[in-house]
Parts: structure tokens; C-alpha cells; sequence
């Protein structure tokens, strides 16, 4: 695969003969992140565990503490005064049957989904829509719900959902290059103490093998995953 001149340069600031700690991969991270825009620091975390098993998913929530820099657009699926209380709490969009038919139609002009439960029926035949996607509003993650304004203000304070995928990696950004080192910390953090608590008891050995951070636009750093675990432990 040709390089770019950028991306080669990012390769040699990394030591690809050492695992690093969080906090200097984060400084390493400030350096490479070089493009013409505010890149995101992307977390990959490989877990131990096969994902074609139901009871070996990992897939939770969690509200990181600094926000991840992006602003969604939040669309409420709800009726009568839900809607009112989806617009109050801050919702861009809120509406029954008539926005699933939008949907249906090609529309997808929103970030997240939150549905009441009354409203799971019409919503289910977006499934094929919303899902490949990972906008399907879920009990699990907290987008189907009666709270409708906690959860709308959850997803607009930084709420932010982590999932295997098949291969049995989690991939996240927490954040902006804006933000300093120690936002960039206390946000991983979270989320990796956030997988670690989601471990399936049916998991047997080593259940977070490896972790890196990246760019946006650039190569991963790896991480010393036991020196990290302890890390973001203290």
C-alpha cells in the first residue's frame, strides 16, 4: 500500500519496538495527528472473546466526561406529549409514524435514535435500516426508553455506545486533538473501564488482549495492556 509522505512521517515518531503506556501514546498521538482538521483519537481494543456466541457480546454505554467533541443530532421516535418533552429536553427532532415513513424513504439526517417503547413496533421495521448502521434504538444501551429526556440529555452530554464487532475488536473515538492530554486520559479511561466491567461471565483467559490509539488519519500506537489496565485503575 502506497504511503503518503504525512503517514511515513507519523511512522517514524512511533516506536514500533515498544508498548506504550496511555499517557505517553496520548503525547504521541498529539504529535502524528497532523492533518488539516481536528482529528479524533480513535481506541481499538481486542477482546478474548467470539462474538458468533450471544453470550459472549459485549455491548454497553457509557457518558464520557469531557464529551467527544461532536455534536449529535438527536432524533426522538415518540407520540403525544413525549414529543414535547423530546423537543424540551433538547431533542433536533422529534415525531411519530411519520418520521419512520421519512426513514423508510431514504432520509437519515440525524447521529442518534431514541425511541419510547410504544413506539418499538413501528420502529422495527427500520431494521434493516437503522442496524447496519448501529442507530437501531436498543433497552440495552438505553435509546428505548419512557425517560426520554434523560436520555436525550445522556446522548448530548457525550453518551457514547461500545460493541464487538465480528472480528472481536471495539472501536471508539473518545475526543478531539483540541482537547488536552488530560480530557484525552480521563475519556479513555472511562471507556476502557467500561469494557473491562462488561466482560460476559462466560468469558474464560485473558479477556482484553491488546489496545492501541489512533489518529483519524494515521497509524496505531500500541499500548502495554497490562501496564494500561493498571494505569486507568489508580
Amino acid at each position: 500500500m502506497k504511503r503518503s509522505k504525512r503517514y511515513k512521517a507519523a511512522l517514524e515518531k512511533i516506536d514500533k519496538n515498544r508498548l506504550y503506556g496511555l499517557k505517553e501514546a496520548i503525547e504521541v498521538f498529539k504529535q502524528i495527528a497532523t492533518a488539516k482538521f481536528d482529528e479524533s483519537m480513535e481506541v481499538h481494543v481486542r477482546l478474548g472473546v467470539d462474538p458468533r456466541h450471544a453470550d459472549q457480546q459485549v455491548r454497553s454505554t457509557v457518558t464520557l466526561p469531557h464529551g467527544t467533541g461532536v455534536t449529535k443530532k438527536v432524533l426522538v421516535l415518540a407520540t403525544g406529549e413525549k414529543i414535547r418533552e423530546a423537543e424540551d429536553a433538547g431533542a433536533d427532532i422529534a415525531g411519530g409514524d411519520d418520521l419512520v415513513t421519512k426513514i423508510q424513504g431514504g432520509w437519515m439526517d440525524f447521529d442518534a435514535v431514541i425511541a419510547t417503547p410504544e413506539m418499538m413496533k413501528s420502529v422495527g421495521r427500520l431494521g434493516k435500516i437503522l442496524g447496519p448502521r448501529g442507530l437501531m434504538p436498543s433497552a440495552k444501551t438505553g435509546t428505548v426508553t419512557d425517560d426520554i429526556a434523560h436520555a436525550v440529555k445522556e446522548v448530548k452530554a457525550g453518551r457514547i455506545e461500545f460493541r464487538v464487532d465480528k472480528t472481536g475488536i471495539i472501536h471508539n473515538f473518545v475526543g478531539k486533538k483540541r482537547f488536552d492530554d488530560q480530557q484525552l486520559f480521563e475519556n479513555a479511561r472511562t471507556l476502557l473501564n467500561a469494557i473491562v466491567r462488561a466482560r460476559p461471565a462466560t468469558v474464560k483467559g485473558t479477556y482484553v488482549k491488546n489496545i492501541a490509539i489512533a489518529p483519524s488519519m494515521g497509524p496505531g500506537i500500541r499500548l502495554d495492556t497490562s501496564a494500561v489496565l493498571k494505569e486507568i485503575a489508580e
